[in-house]
């Protein structure tokens, strides 16, 4: 609204409207407020949710060994969350385009989802919440709006990067192409042409390929959204845990968008050119500030939980996001520790039946997912339960844990941006 007003005045000439113009005050902007109204409105919401003694059924502090009282903290903080991204983006986004729709969609869509899953916790004393399946309908049917938009809408096209070899030039030379297109291509890492188009899997279905390219973005679009909503939803387990990866991995998907929305910066890191994706910085840069804001209150110790509402959100929000500028390969890279999180679970749940059926208690680790590995004693496990992976065998502070998953996103962030490179 805001960016619309001060393009108006900068038509009548009017002194300073034109900074409104510029992607990196907007974005700068966008962080500030999204932070003010995360620290400011999130004080008098937490106060809110005390009074009304909005919190949890049922908390798993009886696991920690430092004695830690998480009872009483009140649960829906995501609801911050999603009000600090939403209003400094209607404020300073183009509302006109495709992109920025499609990330206010997904936050509006993912934290209705996450409040109907917490409200039935907390309100209708249901430590199960929301079905499974529930969920899962949610998750698909976003995944199917975002695939089919991207596929539909005329705004959603690219330039592909070439590379051309000169004869007065030494070393090859990249290029864009110069007409936009509608394409299928997703950036693959660790590739020397970068580029990887899912049609070419569908080559067999000749004329009828790049169609049949596009039903398969949509699976995969879905397949992703799920996945790391779900990931984020796992990872949310300790104090300023997921807020804090959220945020690096926010910081992350922003510098691939900036660079992918200019054409320059494209060209130098031999990466597609994507017109229209610097509203996408505008929005992460909101996400970004939200998350930190957030933490105030949610660092160790919490005042306030994100619960479903938000990590649902975060998690849907990065995976679309990705999605978007043709970055949803480097995920397994860049959300390392949700996919481990989600992969440990896994693990757990089959080992545990496989031994059910033989009439045998087994684990494979103390608890999943695995951040609750580090700080469960085995003292803590149920009588006669066998555990595969005992070690350590020293116990650490949440606090540590937490720290430490920041680092390791850290860590594979740099490896994702690096990736564009080492090919």
């Amino acid at each position: 609204m805001l960016y619309y007003f001060f393009d108006w005045l900068n038509s009548l000439d009017f002194p300073g409207a034109g900074v409104f113009g510029y992607t990196s005050f907007r974005s700068l902007m966008a962080i500030i407020i999204a932070l003010l109204i995360s620290t400011i409105f999130g004080a008098r919401f937490i106060k809110m949710l005390k009074r009304k003694q909005i919190t949890e059924v049922q908390r798993d502090a009886k696991i920690d060994p430092f004695g830690v009282n998480k009872v009483g903290v009140p649960s829906m903080g995501g609801i911050i969350i999603i009000v600090s991204i939403l209003v400094p983006c209607l404020l300073l986004g183009k509302l006109g385009n495709v992109y920025m729709w499609l990330m206010l969609v997904t936050t509006v869509w993912l934290g209705a989802l996450g409040f109907a899953d917490d409200y039935i916790k907390i309100f209708k004393k249901d430590k199960e919440g929301l079905h499974g399946k529930f969920k899962i309908i949610g998750q698909i049917g976003l995944g199917l709006i975002v695939g089919l938009t991207l596929y539909f809408s005329p705004q959603v096209v690219m330039c592909e990067n070439i590379e051309v070899m000169h004869p007065d030039e030494p070393e090859m030379q990249v290029v864009h192409a110069t007409h936009q297109i509608k394409s299928t291509q997703t950036t693959i890492p660790f590739f020397k042409n970068n580029n990887l188009d899912y049609a070419d899997f569908l080559w067999f279905m000749g004329d009828y390929a790049q169609t049949a390219g596009w039903i398969l973005f949509v699976f995969v679009t879905i397949l992703v959204v799920t996945a790391v909503s779900n990931g984020a939803n796992l990872n949310d387990g300790m104090d300023g845990m997921a807020a804090g990866n959220s945020a690096i991995i926010g910081v992350t998907l922003g510098i691939l968008a900036y660079v992918s929305s200019h054409v320059e910066f494209a060209r130098y890191l031999n990466i597609m050119y994507i017109p229209g994706s610097e509203e996408l910085v505008i929005f992460i840069c909101a996400f970004i500030g939200a998350l930190i804001g957030f933490l105030w209150y949610n660092a160790y110790p919490a005042q306030v939980f994100m619960g479903d509402t938000g990590s649902l959100t975060i998690g849907g929000i990065i995976a679309v996001f990705a999605i978007a500028i043709h970055k949803e390969l480097l995920i397994p890279i860049l959300c390392g520790i949700f996919f481990v999180e989600s992969l440990s679970v896994i693990i757990q749940r089959v080992y545990y039946k496989i031994g059910k059926r033989k009439g045998v208690k087994q684990r494979v680790f103390k608890r999943a997912p695995i951040h609750d590995h580090f700080r469960t004693a085995m003292n803590q496990i149920e009588p006669g339960c066998k555990v595969l992976i005992t070690k350590p065998t020293t116990l650490f502070h949440e606090s540590k844990i937490t720290v430490r998953f920041w680092i390791i996103t850290i860590v594979l962030a740099a490896i994702t941006i690096i990736t564009l490179k080492v090919r």
